[in-house]
């Protein structure tokens, strides 16, 4: 899977994406990333890219030009009527989940535009965007952050880039786990400090361990997020062996 990258700050990039599940994704030449700036596309020696609002306040806001051609030149590597969805990381988008993230994994690319500064021109907004998307209800300095949180997300959903393509399937507000949270895990030593790991977890009974693993997403689940809990109203939380 391929992703461009519209910013201003490209080399805020570089120790996520070489480092870890990325990196490796990527040297195996299953995930690729470029970067464009607006600022080659400035119209002026002096390459600028924003400009103070129209009707007054505080900021600047990124210009139109700069960004339109460099989302054009990303589209123009495609074949007409053909191009990558393009993404605008902001805080007026909707909220970005895991069924976000799948629903982005089925394209062989995407483009991600971070935003700066005091937002971008609505008018890129209505004519060159195809979706927002925000990675929650606070605001950051710019795009470049959620941008990343958004190709980690997406990138260990395409196949290869994980080592066990299952692993993604079973984690919280996955399919594969009912959209809940993931059960409670442990691993050695057995024992620590008098911490012992659930008996039911070292019993090799697997149908006795699968009921304790939906027990403990549902009751997770249950305390911290209830309202993905949705639907389940009516649904008894399996009881803990």
């Amino acid at each position: 899977m391929k992703f461009h990258v519209v910013t201003l700050f490209p080399e805020m990039f570089r120790s996520v994406l070489s480092g870890s599940i990325l990196g490796r994704a990527s040297d195996a030449g299953h995930l690729s990333v470029d970067f464009v700036n607006p600022r080659d596309f400035a119209l002026d020696t002096h390459r600028t890219v924003d400009a103070p609002p129209y009707g007054g306040g505080p900021g600047m806001v990124l210009m139109v030009p700069p960004l339109s051609k460099a989302v054009d030149s990303i589209r123009n590597q495609y074949p007409k009527g053909e191009p990558p969805p393009t993404v605008l990381m902001t805080p007026q988008g909707v909220p970005f989940n895991q069924s976000d993230a799948s629903h982005l994994a089925t394209y062989d690319a995407l483009t991600l535009v971070c935003g700066h500064y005091e937002g971008v021109d609505e008018r890129f907004v209505e004519h060159c965007v195809d979706f927002e998307i925000s990675v929650g209800d606070f605001i950051m300095t710019g795009g470049e952050i959620p941008a990343m949180a958004v190709i980690d997300a997406v990138a260990r959903l395409v196949p290869r880039v994980l080592g066990d393509d299952q692993s993604a399937e079973i984690e919280s507000f996955s399919q594969g786990n009912r959209g809940l949270l993931d059960a409670a895990v442990y691993t050695k030593p057995f024992e620590f400090q008098g911490w012992r790991v659930p008996e039911v977890l070292v019993s090799g009974d697997h149908a006795a361990i699968n009921q304790y693993r939906r027990s403990s997403s549902a009751r997770k689940t249950l305390e911290r997020r209830p309202d993905l809990m949705e639907g389940w109203s009516n649904q008894r939380i399996p009881d803990q062996p």
